[in-house]
């Protein structure tokens, strides 16, 4: 698949991905997404300002108008297509990627996003093809537009009477650093902000708050200061991973459940749609509170357009995306925290009680394995396992009375990825003792 992957366009600079082919993805992305207008945004890395000025050039030089925002999050580029009524916009980000990656976004209109199968592959054949791309005579045009204050009142929209409690904030020198402050101000937070400075070479752990390694000074932090709450943002700011006082990482699954019992006392029977990874107690927690519960693959294209097609108003996957209906569909850990600050402030309990409930079942978390043959071995466990109840959803995923799993290849490595879930912890250790020997050694 090279640098063009199922969701967005991500390499090495300059190895895989420099400003040469940056120009032509830009050609390439005017004539496959037949979108006139383009909003632009991009991280703090290096090398981000030359490969958004490449591809900027590229989609004037395709005839698109650029609406070019600069230094921007993921999220408040989402908010500047929807808002601003672009056609179309790319950020340029590789996200929790190490220092050495850069990378494209790319949404069409309404921030609806593009997907391998819906222009990423397009857009590669063209881009790296030996043929000149069509250029127009009469060039798009550039405007330069600030949305950051918009944006702040967009997201404090989400936000419903927050009270004073002691937040200690993790931005690992991503963009979460960028807007974070104007948040804050607006807070009554006792607030703490742990390597705000933006900094693409990530000087002091990568971008990627689900690892556990990652965690570890956020946590550590949050012990030290007696905080209510620690939140931990990825490289550009889509995601983040909440930490309860004692350090201890909350599971996304439970959140997106929690969140869910919020947002549905305000929208009786609205859907909530939730990847097939999470827990039981997600499925069981919307249920309860009345919504209409949604199973979906993994990604934000799939969870973005189910939610679209069944009008949901949230959606949550087990990474630490978080989707909310009146924010152009679309993912943002900004309004996701303000969302659990929020919730904490009504129900004026701490993040553990609110959790204690949904911690119902046990489970693994996802582990990788490394195989080479990974139709063989999927094939092999679904005959293991075929007296389960099986779909094929997202790889496969096999469900009994009292436990299940989904067993699903990587995107983009040799790997297979197993999510196991039980009633209880003693049958959850044993059930994966009985299938792990099948999958072969641990990545």
């Amino acid at each position: 698949m090279g640098v063009f992957k199922a969701y967005d366009v991500r390499g090495i600079y300059p190895r895989e991905l420099d400003e040469k082919l940056a120009r032509r993805i830009g050609l390439a992305a005017v004539q496959v997404l037949e979108a006139s207008s383009f909003v632009v945004g991009r991280d703090m890395r290096s090398m981000a300002p030359s490969m958004a000025a490449a591809l900027i050039e590229g989609l004037r030089a395709g005839g698109a108008d650029v609406i070019d925002i600069g230094l921007s999050s993921t999220p408040m580029t989402y908010f500047a297509i929807g808002s601003l009524g672009a056609e179309g916009g790319v950020q340029v980000t590789a996200s929790h990627n190490p220092a050495e990656y850069i990378g494209f976004k790319f949404t069409c209109k309404n921030c609806i996003p593009v997907s391998g199968d819906t222009g990423i592959a397009a857009i590669g054949r063209l881009a790296e093809s030996a043929t000149p791309l069509r250029e127009v005579s009469i060039r798009g045009t550039l405007t330069r537009t600030d949305v950051s204050t918009l944006y702040v009142e967009h997201a404090l929209q989400f936000a419903r009477g927050i009270r004073p409690m002691k937040v200690v904030f993790d931005t690992a020198n991503g963009m979460g650093g960028h807007m974070l402050p104007s948040l804050l101000a607006r807070l009554p937070l006792d607030a703490s902000v742990l390597f705000q400075e933006l900094d693409g070479t990530f000087p002091n752990h990568e971008a990627d708050p689900i690892k556990m390694k990652n965690q570890v000074a956020l946590a550590a932090a949050v012990r030290e200061r007696g905080a209510d709450l620690g939140v931990a943002f990825d490289g550009d700011a889509d995601r983040c991973v909440f930490l309860a006082p004692d350090g201890s990482a909350v599971r996304s699954d439970h959140v997106t459940a929690l969140f869910a019992q919020d947002f549905l006392q305000r929208a009786p029977g609205a859907a909530v749609v939730y990847d097939l990874r999470s827990s039981r107690s997600t499925r069981d927690a919307i249920a309860e509170a009345g919504g209409r519960p949604i199973r979906d693959r993994v990604g934000h294209s799939f969870i973005k357009a189910t939610m679209r097609k069944e009008g949901a108003i949230l959606g949550g996957e087990l990474s630490g995306h978080y989707y909310f209906r009146d924010n152009y569909v679309s993912d943002s850990g900004e309004i996701a925290m303000l969302c659990m600050l929020s919730i904490m402030s009504q129900r004026q309990r701490g993040i553990v009680e609110l959790i204690k409930p949904l911690d119902r079942y046990s489970a693994t978390g996802e582990i990788n394995f490394e195989v080479s043959d990974q139709d063989a071995v999927i094939a092999q466990v679904r005959s293991r396992y075929q007296d389960g109840q099986q779909d094929e959803l997202d790889g496969v995923t096999v469900q009994y009375k009292d436990w299940w799993f989904n067993l699903r290849k990587s995107n983009t490595e040799p790997l297979l990825r197993l999510n196991l879930e039980a009633d209880t912890a003693a049958a959850c250790v044993a059930r994966l003792a009985e299938i792990e020997p099948l999958l072969g050694p641990r990545h």
